[in-house]
């Protein structure tokens, strides 16, 4: 029997995951993640879609309610994911398995879509799975959080919290995937919505409501928005809290040495 080159400990560590399962904040977050997937594909029809770390299956279920695809397959490493995903009944979903975290149990150029959203993060051996990714699909969505900002090195134990063992910056990202073969075709950054963010202090820090805290929500939101659009690219990119690029295999493949 072939070793799981997944650790033991990171293993464990999701197999029981989604037994403490929120449902309204992970439905909250995937809203904005599928919305963020159907921004950066725009133009495009994808027939066959993966998503790779599926989780509970909220992505999917929130794209298959909106006719994104006519088929949808799911493989995550925990099996309490599956099983969530399995129960949701999703519209048009053909399988949802557990998968070692990076071996892809599909033929070469499967899926015309591989989604990867806030999974990267976590993973041990990142360039492993993309190029496994790379393997199995023409075209990929992959989104990361940008945990890579000021004070990063005093936020450690905050990340490895939520299991984020990696951190990115747009550029980061951008240089992985290009290292790795990938031709970036689209890409959009994001901040986390107001919603969001009074959901988080409301019901899962239980702070009180109130009207300043409302206010001040909102205002660095349409602050930072719009100084993003004014002042450009880089200055969007260094307040965003996530980026998303639709790839697909470069025609011409980087030489390392």
């Amino acid at each position: 029997m072939q070793q799981s080159i997944i650790t033991d400990s990171v293993k464990s560590a999701y197999d029981e995951f989604y037994n403490k399962h929120d449902e309204a904040w992970r439905m909250l977050g995937a809203k904005y993640k599928a919305q963020h997937i159907v921004e950066v594909s725009e133009g495009r029809i994808f027939k066959k879609v993966l998503e790779v770390g599926a989780g509970d299956g909220s992505i999917l279920k929130l794209l298959a309610d909106q006719d994104f695809a006519p088929e949808y397959y799911a493989v995550e490493i925990s099996e309490s994911g599956v099983e969530h995903i399995k129960l949701r009944n999703i519209k048009d979903l053909k399988s949802a398995q557990l998968f070692d975290g990076y071996r892809l149990p599909f033929e070469n150029d499967s899926f015309d879509l591989i989604i990867l959203s806030h999974v990267l993060e976590h993973v041990e051996h990142e360039r492993m799975l993309l190029r496994e990714i790379k393997r199995v699909a023409r075209h990929c969505i992959i989104e990361v959080p940008l945990d890579y900002k000021t004070g990063v090195d005093n936020r450690i134990k905050h990340f490895l919290a939520y299991g984020h063992i990696n951190v990115y910056t747009p550029t980061a990202l951008r240089y992985l995937l290009r290292t790795e073969g990938f031709e970036i075709e689209n890409g959009l950054t994001s901040m986390i919505e107001p919603e969001v963010t009074r959901f988080n202090t409301y019901i899962n820090q239980k702070k009180p409501k109130n009207f300043v805290t409302n206010l001040k929500i909102t205002a660095e939101y349409t602050v930072k928005n719009s100084l993003g659009k004014i002042f450009g690219k880089k200055l969007n990119e260094s307040f965003a809290n996530a980026y998303t690029v639709l790839c697909k295999k470069a025609d011409e493949q980087l030489n390392i040495f």
